[in-house]
């Protein structure tokens, strides 16, 4: 169930909002799938470390953080994720892995990945596994106002300072 702190913050500020029952999931994907959607309509909230500041990185469920991208986005040397020592104080309310993308109510920055700022709609968890939040873009923006920048990639593909392309002699020859 969605903790009745981030419903009320909704409400304080007039956001419009839907809510969405589903079966438990606990992968973004998942979420996704079980919700019958695309995972770039889904936004996970992914818990950084840059520099000396804990962030959150908003950015779709089909990508992952590109650690670089993202420390460039927020100007710092460098960017990890967070282990969940690190920030179980901040989300008290909230399921592990839940976290929801609301940095203002829980007193944490956010950046979000640019090609969420294409979505009209999008869908969250915010402190449930077996719930989600469904609002406008631009309500999440005007609430928030994150940091946006190009910080996501497709799991499974490469940073492009890790990809090399080594052709011999004997290549060319052929």
């Amino acid at each position: 169930m969605i903790p009745d702190r981030i419903v009320n913050y909704l409400k304080e500020h007039r956001i419009p909002f839907n809510r969405h029952w589903h079966p438990r999931a606990v992968d973004a994907q998942r979420l996704a799938a079980s919700l019958h959607i695309t995972g770039n309509r889904v936004a996970k909230t992914v818990v950084v470390k840059a520099g000396d500041a804990i962030w959150l990185a908003v950015l779709p469920a089909s990508e992952i953080v590109d650690q670089e991208q993202l420390a460039r986005v927020l100007g710092v040397d460098d960017v990890r994720m967070c282990e969940e020592s690190e920030f179980e104080n901040l989300f008290t309310d909230c399921e592990v892995g839940a976290e929801p993308p609301f940095g203002k109510l829980y007193g944490v920055p956010v950046c979000v990945e640019e090609s969420l700022v294409l979505e009209d709609r999008i869908i969250f968890r915010a402190g449930s596994h077996e719930e989600t939040l469904e609002l406008a873009y631009e309500d999440f923006a005007v609430l928030e106002t994150p940091t946006v920048g190009r910080f996501g990639r497709p799991a499974g593909v490469l940073p492009e300072e890790e990809i090399s392309i080594s052709i011999s002699t004997t290549d060319i020859m052929a």
